[in-house]
């Protein structure tokens, strides 16, 4: 190894090392869950004044939900990108890398700017103790003014109201969908939730929401009346009936057609936005929009949306965690054509799993696992009760081990479907791609 290679070799363990410090000392509720959650932004608008207010030197969209953040996010991030913008983009929970969080028009941020903002900032980090989400959170804005971005796509982290990214006043805001999720910190009513990420909504920005039903739409209604917001529900509006099959887009899933509606429904309202046009300028055309909207994983590297890991045999992961996302996600997983199917499954301990357990295929042999993660449910308790409610399969402690038992037994014509949460998706991926040509062998 010559002189150069050794320094980055070096230089990555110091980056390393930083970062997992910052994850202990700080702890994120991708990583443990509950206790990492710090309602209120007090705490973010001392770090941002510190900073210098650096989401005020660039344009902001604002994008709230339980389902469809991430889709929607990037297919935005990618179709600004492609009318010849500088797009910034800031979304979470990470797979693969950390720095998945902040990108600027698919880029992911470099290690020595999360480095230097790190060591930059300890002393404050160490004083005033924002949460992992406020750092961020924080490093997001401060990397996007510093690059002169012309607009970030930021989405929330949980909730909307009391989230760190609420100090932002966004030329736009989204919600995608309401549904039943982190109920002990947003409620336990589809009503409540709604008041939560309605919280996004500022005085006289426009709003546009994906889905909407019976008892949310009055409480958007109210909000958006309040703060004298124009608002616009994306399932009534010109682009009710678009298939996300009309793009033909990159990013799969049923659930998907919901998504496309909402982004168009959005670019459609920045169309009207006579200072966004103006930056835009002449690459504000339906071509590169579309190009930008039908090519949104490759041009942001999102993963984990109905992801096709193999061919031969079919291997199918999604990110799908709670009841409503999994019940589309099950839904299309039934209408694959395959002699049969298995299942790798695993979910993070503090989720309510009683509706998921509906949707689950009875016709699917079942590998219960769990992630490399301390949030993770046991797979003993998951096939426990799977098992009690009449599902079939076998136990094993880690993604790895259940995949080397699924190649043990796969046949030409089988489909198996690896899912349950984020975790056991990335340790899927992380698994399959350090081991090339993994069910070849």
């Amino acid at each position: 190894m010559n002189f150069a290679g050794l320094m980055n070799m070096l230089n990555i363990e110091i980056y390393n090392r930083e970062l997992e410090w910052i994850f202990n000392q700080f702890p994120s509720y991708q990583k443990v869950g509950g206790r990492a959650y710090k309602p209120g932004i007090e705490t973010m608008k001392e770090f941002d004044a510190r900073l210098g207010y650096p989401h005020k030197k660039f344009m902001t969209i604002h994008i709230a939900g339980t389902n469809g953040k991430g889709s929607v996010s990037h297919m935005l991030a990618s179709a600004l990108a492609s009318a010849g913008l500088k797009v910034g983009l800031y979304t979470s929970p990470h797979l693969m890398d950390f720095r998945e969080r902040i990108k600027i028009n698919g880029e992911m941020i470099s290690r020595e700017r999360v480095f230097d903002f790190l060591t930059e900032w300890k002393e404050f980090m160490l004083e005033q103790k924002p949460s992992f989400f406020e750092i961020t959170t924080a490093m997001a804005f401060d990397y996007f003014a510093k690059e002169r971005v012309d607009i970030a796509v930021i989405e929330t982290g949980l909730g909307g109201r009391l989230d760190s990214t609420n100090v932002i006043t966004p030329i736009l805001s989204i919600i995608t969908n309401i549904a039943l999720d982190h109920c002990e910190h947003l409620g336990y009513t589809l009503p409540e939730i709604a008041v939560e990420k309605a919280g996004i909504i500022k005085p006289e920005v426009p709003v546009v929401v994906g889905e909407v039903t019976g008892q949310t739409r009055p409480v958007f209604e109210a909000i958006a009346g309040e703060r004298n917001s124009l608002l616009i529900f994306a399932q009534e509006s010109r682009f009710k009936d678009v298939l996300a099959t009309d793009y033909k887009l990159d990013l799969k899933g049923d659930y998907q057609t919901h998504n496309i509606r909402t982004v168009l429904a959005a670019l459609y309202v920045l169309g009207h936005n006579q200072p966004f046009l103006a930056k835009a300028g002449e690459g504000w055309r339906d071509e590169n929009l579309r190009d930008g909207i039908s090519n949104a994983a490759k041009n942001t590297s999102l993963r984990g949306r109905w992801e096709q890991l193999n061919s031969d045999p079919l291997v199918i992961c999604d990110t799908g965690h709670n009841a409503n996302g999994l019940r589309v996600v099950f839904s299309q997983l039934r209408r694959q054509k395959a002699d049969r199917l298995f299942i790798v499954i695993g979910f993070v301990a503090e989720k309510d799993l009683e509706k998921i357990f509906g949707y689950m295929p009875k016709n699917a042999y079942y590998f219960f696992t769990q992630a490399s993660t301390e949030r993770a449910l046991s797979a003993q308790k998951l096939a426990e009760k799977c098992k009690s409610l009449g599902f079939e399969g076998e136990i094993h402690m880690n993604v790895g081990a259940a995949l080397e038992a699924y190649k043990r037994i796969q046949k030409a014509g089988d489909l198996l479907f690896i899912g349950g949460s984020t975790f056991i998706v990335a340790d899927a991926i992380n698994f399959l791609e350090n081991r090339d040509n993994f069910f070849a062998d």
